[in-house]
């Protein structure tokens, strides 16, 4: 059974990766499985310097899923170039590091730095907010995406995943803006903005009043958005968003994606990944699938 897959020229043993945020550097989750098993590792986004979040609480459960607004605590990209990366390169697998920030001159610096770094995928996170726009999020318009994007790719001497907002009108045609601006690929979605209320205070649960909801409860808009930007784009697709099983991979994989990010599920399980690889290779065994690359875009519509 063959379950490598190709993203931009870069090969990974299986589609599964993990989704930046959640995973951090792999540390904690080394010690409940070997991470060779994965095809790639997501890390958590890097900034151009540390940053330490929100205060608490920015973490709130919902029905299927969470809020968050953790707020990109990170050690910055100059640490995770130094400490992280050795550690990571331990094992057999890809590593895609996520880059944020709040210019476009901070993305052009940080893709220029990650490039000359040992990583073998970029990942672009446009869900930041553009401080020179208003806070406005970079992802949310196209002229904004195509400004960003053409910018990093300049930067770039790795392959550019460019990481998608679902929270915008038009996923197609936001994905159609990054691919001409020289989106490689295309990763999505990035959480949906939520809100809880702590009804007994009256006010909002999160310290930042809106967070990133994640879980279940987003995977069949990550389904949806995958299948339509499949449609509208030739780049490799990595598709996330409340992945938890063998079965939700088949599916993701069907929308349209080349391979996929497993997340949330982990907080739960840190052994969701391979509980999820073992179930998505014995249903291809058991519907005659030789190849893992079958099911891209296989669905029937």
């Amino acid at each position: 059974m063959d379950m490598t897959v190709n993203i931009c020229g870069v090969e990974l043993k299986n589609p599964l990766t993990t989704a930046s945020g959640t995973f951090g550097f792999g540390h904690e989750y080394g010690e409940f499985f070997d991470l060779s098993m994965l095809g790639g590792i997501g890390v958590k986004g890097m900034t151009p310097h540390e940053r330490l979040g929100n205060p608490a609480p920015r973490i709130a459960e919902t029905p299927m899923g969470i809020l968050n607004c953790v707020g990109l605590q990170n050690p910055g990209i100059d640490r995770f170039i130094e400490e992280q990366i050795p550690y990571l390169r331990q094992f057999d697998t890809k590593i895609i590091a996520n880059v944020s920030g709040n210019t476009v001159e901070e993305y052009e610096g940080m893709v220029e730095k990650i490039s000359a770094a040992d990583v073998d995928l970029i990942e672009l996170n446009i869900s930041c907010p553009n401080v020179k726009c208003g806070g406005l999020a970079f992802g949310t318009r196209p002229d904004m995406v195509q400004e960003v994007v053409s910018a990093a790719k300049r930067k770039a001497t790795r392959p550019l995943i460019v990481k998608l907002s679902p929270n915008v009108t038009d996923i197609a045609e936001i994905a159609r803006a990054a691919v001409d601006a020289g989106a490689d690929a295309l990763s999505l979605i990035n959480t949906l903005l939520g809100m809880r209320i702590d009804i007994e205070k009256r006010r909002p649960i999160l310290s930042n009043v809106m967070g990133g909801l994640s879980g279940p409860a987003v995977f069949p808009v990550a389904v949806r958005m995958v299948y339509q930007v499949r449609k509208a784009v030739d780049v490799p697709i990595i598709g996330m968003g409340g992945i938890r099983t063998g079965r939700d991979i088949v599916e993701m994989l069907m929308a349209g994606a080349d391979a996929v990010a497993i997340g949330t599920a982990m907080f739960a399980d840190p052994l969701a990944p391979v509980k999820a690889l073992d179930e998505l290779t014995a249903w291809m065994d058991a519907h005659g699938v030789k190849s893992v690359r079958e099911l891209s875009g296989a669905v029937e519509v």
